[in-house]
């Protein structure tokens, strides 16, 4: 803070305001004695400043080294952000309006498995895979004691399953080739998606890493629905949504930015500092900070 932001107020006695010539010394002591104190002052705030960052630096970074997930599991941020609960449509509802107990499923790209499991399908008629090394693992410790058939891959025009094995394969937020899901297919079978958008969490990255150019561009409805259809599919429902996602604290973010890699490349508190400082203004300021998702839902059948 400047100096002469400083105004430091005194009553003054009246023999000093209009001193003598003998007591001009003192006068000067005086205003000396109020020129310090105005330093100090001014320097316990600077300290004070400096130890603010120091202590948000900190516990930013320990959100940064504690940047690990089993699965697709947010629980570490839970209650310090929000994000998809308020889409038009409910994926897990939509997948239960197809999903009979007869069917023979896959769960393509299922992460931990979590989701597959809520849907307590018969084990004997489901299949998923998985390709990100800590998942395999996961996967092959919960998921193939209980008889699913799980195989692990890396390549999403080749899935180690026979031609028309599947009634139904669902995908969300994973890799997918539309060829190879039409050759998994039996005959009116489907393939429901919700997916990541090419515009997602944009306004987010701007804020840290400005001008980064988006990983995945052509993710949208438009040209997803046009490589589903050349590839053979009939389209039964596709939507697509912008939603808001917040963060409740600067910590949440950053713990956020680091699990999804792809959209923050580089990111580190580090290299972003200030502009995770100014993240925290707006916190300081409203509460949060706001950003926007991108999501389309597709449901083609072969």
């Amino acid at each position: 803070m400047p100096m002469k932001c400083l105004k430091v107020v005194f009553s003054i006695p009246a023999a000093i305001q209009n001193p003598p010539v003998s007591s001009y010394s003192c006068l000067r002591r005086f205003e000396f004695t109020v020129f310090i104190a105005g330093c100090i002052i001014w320097s316990k705030r600077k300290e004070s400043s400096f130890m603010n960052k120091a202590y948000l630096r900190n516990a930013w970074k320990q959100e940064e080294e504690a940047a690990h997930i089993h699965g697709w599991d947010f629980s570490h941020i839970h209650d310090r952000y929000e994000e998809e609960n308020d889409l038009p449509w409910d994926y897990e509802e939509i997948v239960r309006q197809y999903l009979h107990r007869d069917l023979d499923l896959l769960d393509y790209d299922t992460g931990g498995g979590e989701f597959l499991l809520s849907l307590d399908h018969p084990y004997s008629r489901t299949a998923a895979t998985e390709g990100y090394p800590p998942n395999v693992k996961l996967c092959r410790e919960k998921l193939l004691p209980l008889g699913i058939h799980f195989r692990e891959c890396h390549d999403p025009s080749k899935v180690p399953f026979e031609d028309g094995s599947f009634d139904l394969v669902i995908n969300r937020h994973g890799d997918f080739d539309a060829k190879e899901l039409f050759r998994l297919l039996r005959q009116n079978g489907l393939f429901i998606t919700e997916q990541v958008g090419g515009d997602n969490d944009r306004d987010l990255v701007e804020m840290v890493l400005p001008k980064t150019e988006k990983p995945f561009p052509h993710l949208n409805l438009t040209e997803q629905r046009k490589y589903f259809e050349d590839a053979g599919f009939e389209i039964v429902r596709a939507e697509e949504a912008y939603r808001p996602i917040k963060f409740y604290d600067v910590g949440a973010f950053v713990w956020f930015a680091h699990i999804i890699e792809w959209e923050f490349p580089n990111f580190s508190v580090d290299q972003c500092f200030e502009q995770l400082l100014n993240m925290q203004k707006m916190i300081d300021k409203d509460g949060r900070i706001e950003g926007t998702i991108h999501r389309y839902l597709i449901v083609a059948k072969k």
